[in-house]
């Protein structure tokens, strides 16, 4: 793969950067006591020495009205200024420029983190919650500019090359931009020109605090369905009053708002290259400002072209750095088909953010560990085994890999054949071939570090005892319970009925086993991809879909990754019927009785046929067996309790690196 607009040099003001890759900002929520600490530091070194050419380190609340969430940093603070620095200065030393961002929220702010009034330009409501803002008095309008200079040189100071000021998703500054949030009569309101003062004023005094060698970016988003937030080509206007004043040294733009939330980090359910279009028009304008492209470009590849045809001067790629830190480096040295490649899925980067947890990623479980586990590199164990895996799924794909890694003799006995176990059916699901893809990615890793994998394997345990491997990794998974048990009716231990036929799991039916009526009933208990991704595959072949959830609303927990409305929206257009806080009492040839939590009413869905998304089991047998029989055996993924992928990946993570 060519990838030489990626690798190209390009100065910005007074630094070169080594490539056209930016590891952008996002808030990782690591903060210990509002200070960057060790966690920080080996994150950000982790993707610097991957070789991401520009590290913009997540926001900074620039003052108490700013701040959001509770892995925020400490505003208005010398205190952090050592801390930041040790993470500059690794990261310098590893050839990346170092950026912070600065932001403040406006009217969208937290009060019961900052216990302070949010402020606005003209006292707007919250998208985060359903608290308002005060609008703002001419005093208060300049004490925050004067923390944003504050801030930039507090980032001076702590040795960073630069700061990237957010304007971006309906934040304060470009709630001053826009007539909807703006609706003030003096010079700060009105005009463009005094809609705009507010931003322009922020990044002349910055210019004037911290001096000629000082990089300077600004960072906005491209919204243009909304309907009340600029178009496009009043955004290229808008960036042209701070261009003309070369104000900025680039612009990022990513894509959404806190109105169209979703998009902010768009999933595998939206088109790549979000921001592109807007980068195009900024470039045809003949900006001098440097344009960054953001949102949803997610390979080495998608970047080359972004850039080899013109629409930006640099791309941030960001989960996918998160999934590979050295991403950048592999792509650089023609190893593209090495990299693991980000799934869009949400779960373990803003899933568990939303959680006040700090981040991870569901395929890479070394995020927010990488200075504990050596980051993405491996040391060699200090004595070799030989190491059976018994299942192909993700938990024992992981650990062969890792152990495989660490200089272990290997050997994954697979019992289909095909690698990837239940996951594998996940990424059969809609616009989910990504994990097929990792998939095959696992598979390239093992052939290369010389694992032998075995198809169509079943082994019991006098066959596992038999092959006298050192230690034993138990990757078998688990299976459907199958009786139709439903938490929200626990006195009933079998779904009356489930035995007469036509009731199915969601992995019979991705898996091709099922045999479905036109009709279909899927009464889906989690709440996330097993049975909204089932549901949404067969909506999608034709079949009439009505889903039953004991929830308030239909895919929960897809809520902490942002992808839940997405797929509602999905759903809803290919006809699917929903039904919430309710329990399926019995299934007959004529279809399910279905009772409301809420009142205890009982209505009849007519159906052929009734796919569970319910829960699973893990058989306990051969691990107990093999315990029995004193072998070093270990149970990994759904072996050891049935969860998601993200427990799977990382139980093989840390198997392979204990042994």
């Amino acid at each position: 793969m060519n990838l030489k607009h990626v690798n190209q040099p390009l100065t910005l003001r007074h630094k070169t950067l080594r490539n056209r890759i930016v590891f952008g900002a996002h808030t990782t929520n690591m903060a210990e006591d509002g200070l960057p600490g060790d966690r920080h530091l080996g994150y950000y070194l982790e993707r610097a020495r991957g070789g991401a050419a520009m590290i913009v380190v997540e926001p900074m609340p620039v003052h108490a009205a700013a701040v959001l969430t509770r892995g925020n940093f400490r505003h208005s603070s010398d205190e952090v200024i050592p801390h930041f620095m040790r993470i500059t200065q690794a990261c310098q030393a590893e050839g990346a420029v170092m950026i912070q961002q600065l932001y403040h929220v406006g009217a969208h702010g937290d009060w019961d983190n900052s216990w302070h009034a949010n402020w606005s330009p003209s006292g707007g409501p919250s998208y985060h919650d359903n608290d308002g803002s005060r609008a703002m008095s001419v005093a208060e309008i300049e004490e925050t500019i004067d923390a944003f200079v504050a801030a930039a040189i507090r980032c001076q100071k702590a040795g960073f090359d630069g700061v990237e000021v957010w304007a971006a998703y309906h934040c304060l500054l470009d709630q001053f931009w826009t007539p909807f949030s703006n609706q003030r009569t003096d010079q700060w309101g009105g005009s463009l020109e005094n809609r705009t003062r507010f931003s322009r004023e922020i990044l002349q005094r910055i210019r004037a605090a911290c001096g000629e060698d000082f990089i300077i970016g600004l960072s906005v988003s491209d919204d243009p369905t909304t309907g009340v937030f600029p178009t496009r080509d009043e955004m290229v206007e808008i960036l042209w009053l701070h261009d003309a004043e070369g104000l900025m040294d680039y612009v990022t733009v990513g894509a959404g708002s806190y109105v169209d939330f979703q998009k902010i980090i768009p999933s595998f359910q939206y088109p790549e290259n979000l921001g592109a279009d807007l980068t195009e028009r900024l470039k045809q304008a003949g900006l001098r400002a440097r344009v960054t492209a953001e949102a949803n470009i997610r390979t080495p590849d998608n970047a080359n072209t972004v850039l080899g045809a013109g629409q930006a001067d640099l791309v941030s790629i960001v989960r996918g750095q998160i999934a590979d830190p050295y991403m950048v480096s592999k792509a650089a040295e023609g190893r593209s088909d090495h990299i693991r490649g980000c799934l869009s899925c949400n779960q373990q980067c803003w899933g568990r953010r939303g959680r006040d947890y700090y981040i991870s990623c569901l395929i890479n479980p070394s995020v927010g560990h990488e200075l504990e586990w050596g980051g993405d590199r491996f040391t060699a164990a200090d004595q070799l085994k030989t190491v059976l895996v018994v299942g192909g799924g993700p938990a024992g794909l992981e650990a062969a890999r890792v152990a495989a890694e660490r200089g272990h003799r290997v050997t994954l006995c697979e019992a289909g054949p095909e690698l990837g176990g239940q996951f594998r059916l996940a990424g059969l699901q809609p616009r989910r071939a990504q994990i097929t893809d990792l998939i095959a990615w696992y598979g390239r890793q093992l052939d290369r570090l010389g694992v032998d994998v075995r198809f169509n394997a079943y082994l019991d345990a006098d066959e596992i005892a038999a092959m006298g491997a050192d230690v034993v990794i138990l990757a078998t998974g688990s299976q459907p319970v199958g009786t139709g048990f439903q938490k929200a009716l626990p006195r009933v231990a079998e779904l009356p009925g489930a035995d007469l036929g036509n009731v199915w799991s969601t992995e019979d039916v991705m898996g091709r086993a099922a045999r479905l009526g036109k009709r279909i009933v899927v009464l889906d208990e989690g709440g996330h991809w097993k049975g909204i991704g089932t549901a949404w595959h067969l909506a999608e072949a034709g079949h009439a879909v009505t889903i039953v959830t004991p929830d308030a609303m239909i895919a929960r927990d897809l809520q902490r990754s942002a992808t839940d409305f997405p797929a509602r929206k999905t759903l809803a257009g290919l006809g699917a019927r929903f039904i919430t806080e309710s329990a399926i009492t019995g299934w007959s040839d004529q279809g399910a009785r279905c009772v409301s939590l809420l009142t205890g009413e009982e209505t009849a869905i007519a159906a052929e046929s009734l796919v569970l998304a319910t829960g699973n089991r893990c058989d306990t047998t051969l691990l107990d067996e093999l315990r029995e029989r004193g072998i070093d055996v270990r149970p990994v993924g759904d072996a050891a309790a049935p969860r998601l992928a993200a427990a799977a990946i990382h139980d093989g993570r840390l198997t392979g690196l204990a042994l």
